[in-house]
């Protein structure tokens, strides 16, 4: 299935099921995707398939786009509910990103107020303190976790590194609930694996991790855009609604897409 890179450093806005009208910021290099994880849904392809080529934008010049937009929606009266960190892979692996967070929540108070400060991320790095505080500071910190079980959420999510599961779940703790949890269900048939984390095991465990986090809210969600793996499925919202209830019985305000 065919699926798409973005190739500028502010795209958009685009209308997201999760955000309203929202303004993309893309900090991996325009037509390559950057990213630690390997993803079988990632809209972005395949890492192979977009090997990293040229080079990050600077902070300079992430916020000197950023500005020029901004300026002109304001001049011509356009509404935006978000600034989105987003793109070709994941926006806490650039180097000046806590800086470049401080700089965008600075240009959104300046020209859209109204508007929140996201960032979508597979929340691996929140052992860097930088990144923390950064992610502390903006609306929306939305930090995925997919599967509670760690061999169903290596399926999925493909880490280039081994990842501890249970530490990264530590992690999300330290939150201490100013935090959005997001879960892609999906299942299907992946290089000869079955893959399915909509299992009565899977949620069991989802549930138990998402009662530790203790998250103010919850996206739930599956398959919108073309896949790189070809054998995935989507899951049915009347199903993801029933997944929902149950996380809603933990007290978390659940958003299914």
């Amino acid at each position: 299935m065919e699926t798409q890179l973005f190739d500028q450093i502010i795209f958009g806005p685009v209308r997201s099921r999760r955000l309203g009208l929202s303004l993309g910021v893309n900090l991996s290099p325009s037509h390559s995707k950057w990213c630690n994880f390997d993803c079988i849904y990632c809209e972005c392809g395949w890492n192979k398939d977009h090997p990293f080529e040229g080079t990050l934008p600077s902070k300079d010049q992430v916020l000197l786009a950023l500005d020029q937009v901004l300026k002109e929606r304001l001049a011509e009266k356009l509404p935006l509910d978000s600034i989105t960190f987003s793109g070709n892979g994941e926006p806490t692996m650039h180097p000046e990103f806590a800086a470049i967070v401080d700089g965008v929540i600075h240009l959104r108070n300046l020209y859209v107020p109204e508007a929140k400060v996201s960032v979508l991320s597979n929340a691996t790095l929140l052992k860097k303190p930088d990144v923390c505080s950064a992610l502390r500071k903006v609306d929306n910190p939305i930090l995925k976790i997919d599967s509670a079980i760690e061999r169903t959420w290596n399926l999925i999510n493909r880490p280039h590194t081994p990842i501890d599961l249970e530490f990264l779940i530590e992690e999300l703790k330290k939150f201490r609930g100013r935090i959005i949890v997001q879960t892609m269900f999906v299942r299907g048939e992946v290089d000869g694996v079955r893959v399915d984390n909509t299992t009565e095991e899977e949620v069991v465990a989802w549930l138990g991790a998402l009662r530790k986090i203790a998250p103010q809210s919850l996206m739930v969600y599956s398959l919108d855009r073309p896949t790189p793996a070809s054998g995935l499925q989507k899951v049915d919202k009347e199903e993801l609604k029933q997944i929902a209830s149950r996380a809603s019985k933990l007290g978390i305000d659940v958003y299914v897409a």
